[in-house]
């Protein structure tokens, strides 16, 4: 087989032993030297998006444990849903990070000053959910600026905001039908 193959959009030839030898150059994690994206500013914008899913995680656990009344029942099991929906993202983004060779940061005493979305200690069910809706409004924000200023440079990291987008627009969709 040759070193080179032509791909059949551009009809370019790709340069396989180049990019072999890119490959074997290991200091830049799993993601090779032709990376396209900003590393740094993407990674410091994964810690943003991580520190944001764990203090929304954080406060549905929190809704979670804290509303009672069996009329609620229904909108705890959301806010459970949720919770773990949110931990499921931060470890996606987490995972990301480390293939970009960064560091995810789980430092507790900076969590809630990156996060985007705030922290909520509302008592009251309608409270939880207001605050979860804005919180989910805030996310969704967050992920589509995000998305708009990576742009096509890391495309694997665009459809993972893209994913996790999408999932919070249907977070903000629950919490908007509890609210009404």
């Amino acid at each position: 087989m040759s070193t080179a193959s032509t791909d059949a959009r551009n009809r370019q030839p790709i340069d396989v032993a180049a990019i072999r030898e890119a490959a074997r150059k290991l200091d830049d994690g799993a993601v090779p030297s032709g990376y396209q994206g900003n590393r740094q500013e993407i990674i410091e914008m994964l810690n943003a998006a991580l520190a944001t899913e764990l203090v929304c995680a954080l406060r549905y656990k929190r809704h979670y444990y804290t509303a009672t009344g069996l009329v609620n029942e229904s909108v705890k099991a959301e806010f459970l849903q949720h919770a773990q929906e949110e931990e499921e993202h931060a470890g996606r983004i987490a995972e990301r990070i480390v293939q970009l060779n960064g560091e995810p940061d789980f430092n507790p005493s900076t969590i809630s000053q990156r996060s985007h979305a705030e922290y909520d200690e509302c008592t009251d069910i309608k409270g939880m959910i207001r605050a979860n809706l804005i919180a989910e409004r805030v996310a969704i924000e967050s992920y589509r600026q995000m998305i708009e200023r990576i742009g096509d440079s890391d495309p694997t990291t665009k459809h993972l905001l893209i994913d996790i987008m999408a999932v919070e627009e249907e977070h903000a969709d629950d919490m908007k039908d509890l609210l009404d």
